[in-house]
């Protein structure tokens, strides 16, 4: 009997915070044709002619600010993830990292899997709310390689675990640290998407962006909706907290563009929390499950530079699950209860 093989995937990151290393993984990132969703011959002049020359430098600067003695951040806990997952399944489990761009590759994860004669694969995107930019690539990807073998096993994804309980207790825990009811407000900072991603993924094409609230609630129709998942995701830890609806804030971070963007914007609640008085913010990004650039730079510096500017006094970021014991142990369960529906598993 083979092994069962668990392929675990994250977004990726950049080799070093050298600018080469970083036009590198700009470019892979930005010419998928589902993170900016365009003619190929656009993206191409949009990627390799104005967006990765003129953004690599600065962001390789930014990359500089949160490299360590362990590397970039996101590939440390990914790391460990993958070794303490690996460590709770045991022998009769075969597992993989693999980052969907830079290294480790999917290419090679699938190869090892390949060589070890695994009997089956389950993928899992580390990104709980789907987005087509993320899981969706990842899945693409996957298939790609899959479909070209002579011999495919059973594959199986894990489309997204929004609501995952343990992921969801994870995050309170480590909010209790800060002792949220002393915050003026809670924020959730979710990655932002452009507007026509989220209009993409309306299949019924009469629903997505048609009233104001339209994510609020998830439902039947919006169930694969990356904001709707994104509010359902704010609103099961806040009920966890004991956090009433007027005192936290679903907002999105990272707009790349001119376009419109799932709204509102980080920076513009910023902006209306402090008008209000607000001074005080604690911070959540629940789209990470491992701390990375947006979550140590952009809300810790950037953001709490924002915020200070405006009159605000702290903004406090609520850590990502990273090495915690309980989501390792959550993602372990994730694993064995794959054909559990509330996992919404697919099956190739």
């Amino acid at each position: 009997m083979g092994k069962k093989g668990v392929l675990l995937v994250n977004l990726g990151t950049p080799d070093s915070p050298e600018v080469s290393d970083v036009r590198r993984y700009l470019d892979e990132f930005l010419m998928d044709e589902r993170v900016i969703d365009i003619p190929a011959f656009n993206r191409t002049l949009l990627v390799k002619g104005i967006i990765v020359p003129f953004r690599s430098p600065k962001t390789a600067k930014l990359y500089k600010e949160i490299w360590d003695e362990n590397g970039s951040p996101l590939l440390y806990y990914s790391k460990i993830q993958a070794a303490m997952v690996q460590e709770q399944l045991g022998p009769e489990y075969h597992v993989e990292l693999a980052m969907r761009y830079q290294s480790p590759s999917i290419d090679s994860a699938l190869a090892n899997m390949k060589a070890g004669l695994v009997e089956s694969i389950q993928v899992i995107p580390l990104f709980p709310q789907y987005a087509s930019a993320s899981t969706g690539s990842v899945i693409q990807k996957v298939m790609e390689i899959v479909g070209k073998w002579q011999t495919i096993p059973p594959v199986s994804f894990v489309n997204s675990f929004h609501d995952n309980e343990v992921m969801i207790e994870t995050f309170a825990d480590n909010a209790r640290k800060f002792n949220p009811e002393t915050y003026d407000q809670i924020l959730f900072s979710f990655h932002g998407l452009p507007e026509r991603q989220l209009k993409k993924c309306d299949h019924s094409g009469s629903h997505c962006l048609k009233t104001e609230n339209c994510c609020d609630t998830l439902t039947d129709v919006n169930k694969f909706c990356y904001s709707a998942q994104c509010h359902d995701t704010a609103r099961l830890i806040a009920e966890r907290l004991d956090i009433p609806a007027d005192r936290y804030s679903v907002c999105f971070q990272s707009r790349l563009g001119k376009e419109p963007w799932v709204q509102p914007y980080t920076t513009d609640t910023l902006k209306a929390l402090a008008a209000r008085g607000k001074k005080k913010l604690l911070v959540f990004c629940p789209a990470f499950v491992a701390d990375c650039l947006e979550t140590l730079y952009e809300v810790t510096v950037e953001y709490g530079e924002e915020f200070k500017a405006l009159g605000g006094e702290e903004v406090q970021l609520v850590p990502s699950l990273n090495d915690s014991p309980k989501w390792i142990a959550g993602l372990v369960k994730m694993v064995l209860d794959q054909h559990m529906p509330k996992y919404t598993a697919l099956s190739v």
